[in-house]
């Protein structure tokens, strides 16, 4: 019961984490697909920043160190998005595809090129980084706490703050459902749509890492992250685009992932004898349920995957 409350927490901070960047894109009307590329370029950086930065160094600098630069990476690599979207006004459902595809295979192909020059006879794409892990969780008994698990909390409080108590969230939300009252008085939707695009790449980048180092000291960067950047979409849908619900959600969805990883220690779950996969299937298959009879509720902002232009009226 332990090991599914630690994994359901820690699967639901990456939902959590990502499915708010994707909250914050689309409240500024930005439909943000790419995030499941945005989490594997995040992921990247803080593993290679776990592999080149001292497994000496004092736990907190680790800590930050990696999440600075997975949160940097992901921003980064979310400007792509931003560029194509709001200053060419390409369609977002074809860019943020194309993001996804480009993420798997550009995160695979820097790992084998970085594994070759060290090694002429490595040509995987796997980064290991056991000893720097070490500094991200504390045992409180038999629960192993991920310190994740709080700037997760910190950032869904702060997300909310954000977005409800001040005025950039506000003029955020206005952007997404009415750009050009926005623009009438005098909000730069532009730069709005900016701010989100980039927030999205912040927290999906830092939800990369977070998922790649989930109970695993080494991860095979062409296996991608699972489809965590869609089921994020889910919870985001699900939980209406406001942090509290998204949060709940995640948990719900968690659960559900958490038991792939646990589900033999339960005996009913044993006694029933389904295949493994059926579990691994679990959390999407809720999320095809859940969106299924939740989606003709579901009130996105209306101006989202709208494309902006200041001549408009």
């Amino acid at each position: 019961m332990v090991l599914l409350l630690q994994y359901t927490l820690i699967f639901a901070s990456v939902l959590i984490l990502v499915a708010l960047g994707g909250c914050f894109s689309e409240h500024s009307g930005v439909i943000n697909l790419g995030l499941e590329g945005i989490m594997i370029m995040g992921a990247l950086g803080g593993a290679l920043a776990m592999r080149y930065i001292s497994p000496d160094v004092p736990a907190l600098v680790m800590i930050l160190g990696v999440l600075a630069i997975s949160a940097l990476v992901g921003m980064i690599y979310s400007c792509l998005l931003a560029v194509a979207c709001i200053n060419f006004k390409a369609d977002q459902t074809l860019v943020g595809t194309a993001l996804n595809l480009l993420g798997t295979a550009g995160a695979t192909v820097i790992v084998k090129a970085i594994n070759t020059a060290a090694n002429p006879d490595d040509v995987s794409s796997i980064v290991q980084y056991a000893a720097a892990k070490k500094a991200f969780t504390v045992s409180i008994g038999s629960f192993e706490f991920s310190w994740f698990m709080l700037v997760t909390a910190l950032l869904l409080v702060a997300a909310h703050v954000l977005l409800y108590k001040t005025r950039f969230g506000l003029r955020l939300m206005a952007c997404g459902e009415h750009p050009q009252a926005a623009d009438s008085v005098g909000i730069n939707v532009y730069k709005m749509r900016w701010a989100g695009v980039l927030i999205s790449g912040f927290l999906g980048g830092i939800g990369g890492i977070v998922f790649i180092t989930a109970g695993v000291s080494e991860w095979r960067f062409e296996y991608g992250v699972a489809g965590f950047g869609f089921l994020s979409l889910a919870v985001m849908i699900f939980g209406q685009w406001k942090p509290w619900r998204i949060a709940l959600a995640a948990l719900l969805f968690g659960l559900f992932r958490a038991l792939s990883n646990v589900y033999m220690g339960f005996g009913f779950l044993t006694a029933m004898n389904l295949p493994s996969p059926v579990y691994n299937m679990m959390p999407y298959i809720i999320s095809l349920i859940v969106l299924a009879f939740t989606s003709k509720r579901s009130r996105a902002p209306k101006a989202e995957g709208i494309p902006y232009d200041k001549g408009q009226r």
